[in-house]
């Protein structure tokens, strides 16, 4: 097994230095150790406004947040043993043609996904914290404690979210019975309890009174999540039958023609489809994530304006659902159309008009949120936040990665731009949101420059992917 790991661990990091190079690569883990750092420093002003608790509170749901979209492995299994990557033929298909089972390739390839995103994102920012307490007066202990806990966070939510999707590829039934035990397990708590179910979080528990039954107890509910969902993979293998298909295409473009791109559009909501990504990523890294997070914002409700948990929580969608673009482009690349008479910039519409209709997804679910949360009156301003953040985040995505988004954004290059331009217009809009909750719908205009890197994107994707032409 450690054979295979340290194979996959190569090939990982001989594929994305490939792409963008070595040290661009192995600068990104740099850049979120010296954000951490820098961060550290603004600690003392951080505490006016929130208490330490709550701060670690949302330092522990961000990293909880993470592994939820980064956890799916049981709906992008068969794509990771298929050849996920095109016609890239990785060790993860080896179990066509070496003795070994496609379980335990699978298991190996988990394994080694989840080690590269703690090495990249948990690691580096509890390094960063470790090294400037001594100059915030922090004792050593306390960032030791933050990297134990953080990381169990992460891996609660990668295992968390892996044990439901795995669950969902076997049985939607038994998958929606889980989700049904799980909501009135939360409501039962909340109603005994009369507290947020989220503030029994055992790795936040863990750091602010730390135990060893805590501990072991944490590692052991992880240790299970994991091993059941590797045991509920069931990978399906190409056996060379052909299925059949009724026709979608037409319907589907019928429906779209309005939109630039009707063809490629509906091809591109057909391949999701029937992958089952429409479903299964709307509720894994989507759904799933947001519901979560909303019970730990609203810890935060005695610290924020009554109606500014909602547009926080508009924001933080706005973001998440930016990264619908991600699953768009996971299905193909500009070669596949090389031999077409298809430009890149026209390719780019098509996803954009693709990602356009799935907007659809966020701006339901933030008026649902509105209403079940009884901020009705705010619906509107937190669906125009959350849908102008997420096409201005789309439109930086667009622009730094084309149509490669889910591995360009690991060059430093690219995090730091998409950071300084994002992190800009969130904290204006946030700003101008809190003080007058109706000057949110004044985030209309991030669509001006959404559309002005889109166009900038198409210009420069062009010349980079057909140079020449």
């Amino acid at each position: 097994m450690f054979e295979l790991f340290i194979a996959m661990v190569k090939e990982e990091w001989r594929i994305h230095s490939t792409m963008f190079g070595s040290i661009a690569f192995a600068l990104f883990p740099i850049l979120i150790f010296w954000i951490a750092f820098m961060g550290s420093f603004l600690l003392p002003l951080m505490r006016e406004a929130l208490p330490s608790g709550e701060l670690s509170l949302v330092l522990h749901a961000n990293y909880l947040m993470l592994g939820f979209m980064v956890g799916a492995f049981g709906l992008l299994g068969n794509e990771a043993m298929n050849r996920r990557f095109g016609q890239a033929s990785l060790l993860a298909y080896a179990a066509r043609s070496l003795p070994l089972s496609e379980r335990f390739i699978f298991a190996n390839f988990v394994v080694k996904d989840t080690l590269y995103y703690f090495v990249l994102w948990v690691l580096p920012l509890a390094l960063g914290f470790l090294l400037a307490s001594p100059f915030i007066g922090i004792p050593l202990t306390l960032p030791l404690l933050l990297t134990l806990t953080l990381s169990l966070s992460f891996l609660s939510g990668l295992c968390g979210v892996f044990f439901l999707s795995s669950l969902y590829t076997r049985s939607k039934p038994a998958l929606a019975a889980v989700l049904c035990l799980l909501a009135a397990a939360a409501a039962a708590i909340g109603l005994l309890t009369g507290q947020n179910p989220a503030v029994f979080f055992p790795p936040e528990n863990l750091f602010l009174s730390f135990s060893w039954t805590g501990l072991v107890v944490s590692l052991a509910v992880i240790l299970v999540l994991f091993l059941v969902s590797i045991w509920l993979f069931s990978p399906e293998t190409a056996t060379g039958s052909d299925k059949r298909h009724r026709d979608m295409l037409s319907p589907l473009m019928a429906k779209l023609s309005f939109f630039p791109q009707p063809p490629l559009a509906a091809k591109d909501l057909i391949d999701m489809y029937r992958s089952g990504g429409m479903v299964g990523q709307t509720l894994f890294s989507f759904v799933i994530p947001l519901v979560v997070i909303w019970f730990f914002l609203s810890l935060l409700s005695g610290y924020l304006p009554a109606y500014g948990v909602l547009l926080e929580f508009a924001l933080v969608a706005g973001i998440i659902a930016s990264t619908m673009y991600t699953w768009i482009t996971m299905f193909d690349t500009f070669g596949a159309y090389a031999c077409l008479p298809v430009s890149v910039s026209t390719l780019i519409k098509s996803k954009v008009t693709t990602f356009a209709v799935l907007q659809l997804i966020p701006a339901v679910f933030v008026a649902a949120v509105a209403v079940l949360s009884g901020q009705a009156l705010y619906a509107l301003p937190a669906v125009v936040l959350c849908l102008s953040v997420s096409f201005y985040s789309l439109g930086i995505t667009v622009w730094l990665t084309g149509l490669s988004p889910s591995v360009l954004v690991y060059d430093v290059r690219v995090m730091v731009t998409y950071l300084i331009l994002t992190g800009a217009a969130l904290l204006v809009f946030s700003a101008i949101a809190f003080a007058e909750p109706f000057a949110a719908l004044g985030a209309v205009l991030l669509l001006i420059p959404a559309a002005v890197f889109i166009r900038l994107a198409m210009t420069k994707w062009e010349a980079r992917e057909q140079p020449g032409f």
